[in-house]
């Protein structure tokens, strides 16, 4: 089934035949699994990450595991390993593939395996679970080509004394109900927006705008500070172009000379409509295309710059 949007992936058979790492061992796709008694699957407690693979390199693999290490320390949960250890485990699942590029990777450690069903993280009897799943994943060309549409959901992006929106955990069914809307009003994604009513982010990748020459992005107080948002601000500063995180609302929005949205799978994608009102001519513009072409520049620097520091 093709499902166009943001993480609308080229079809690859090759991944029919992937192993994928399960606690120190390697599974075929089809026989990869985890214990019904696993925190994640009972309580949604694990968190993740998700990069990928270009020329044999992982790209900004440090800020990657800087988010998954932050993530750890704020939901008080023990890796029980350290940073190599984790990046070895995820070349190792690499190399049992042989895979060396257009790789897309998630990798996910929940708590652990619990006594029995419950919150409590001191009924957990083995653990950290640790999931690594390399998949052959190109975004498709037809969701840059088209560009994709939002909606606003109602609900909100939460305040961070209950549970922090730069938090990358497993606990994503606010999310999923705000896609379910966008999905049933015929948008490809949801844009979600904050408690006082600022747009925020959109549920699985980061918004931004172009108004007269300038590029808004929230805040990032209530939103995942991505990693692709990040080396966005930054080409554009590098590159003399003005780029504001601020609190901006939808009446702004609607009036947008552009508008796209950021993530580390499918990098930058043009947003043509936002509920129902047409972004601009409701074509690619053209501070899309300098950006994607900084970032992809970011991108190949990174490669060599890994490559040569091996």
């Amino acid at each position: 089934m093709a499902v166009h949007g943001t993480h609308n992936a080229v079809q690859d058979d090759r991944n029919e035949k992937i192993l994928i790492y399960v606690n120190e061992e390697l599974f075929p796709r089809n026989e990869a699994k985890i214990s019904v008694f696993d925190s994640g699957y009972l309580v949604g407690d694990g968190i993740w990450e998700a990069l990928r693979l270009h020329d044999d390199v992982l790209v900004f693999l440090d800020e990657h595991l800087n988010r998954l290490w932050q993530a750890a320390a704020t939901v008080g949960m023990d890796l029980k390993m350290s940073r190599r250890e984790l990046t070895d485990k995820i070349w190792y699942t690499l190399k049992a593939n042989d895979m060396h590029d257009g790789v897309h990777v998630r990798f996910m450690v929940t708590r652990g395996t619990k006594k029995t069903p419950s919150q409590d993280p001191r009924l957990v009897l083995t653990g950290p679970n640790l999931v690594i799943i390399p998949e052959y994943k190109l975004a498709s060309s037809d969701s840059r080509s088209r560009g994709v549409t939002l909606f606003t959901s109602t609900i909100r992006r939460g305040s961070p004394d209950y549970l922090d929106p730069r938090l990358n955990c497993h606990s994503k069914l606010h999310e999923v109900m705000a896609l379910v809307q966008a999905l049933e009003a015929g948008a490809d994604e949801a844009l979600m927006l904050d408690i006082h009513g600022f747009v925020s982010t959109c549920n699985a990748t980061n918004f931004f705008m172009v108004k007269n020459g300038e590029v808004w992005t929230s805040t990032g107080q209530y939103c995942m500070n991505g990693i692709t948002r990040g080396k966005v601000i930054k080409v554009a500063h590098e590159n003399g172009i003005p780029c504001y995180q601020k609190n901006f609302s939808l009446f702004d929005v609607y009036g947008a000379d552009e508008a796209f949205v950021t993530g580390t799978f499918g990098g930058l994608t043009p947003v043509v409509k936002v509920d129902g009102r047409i972004i601009g001519d409701g074509q690619p513009g053209a501070m899309l295309e300098r950006l994607t072409a900084l970032y992809q520049a970011e991108v190949h620097r990174a490669v060599l710059q890994a490559k040569e520091a091996m």
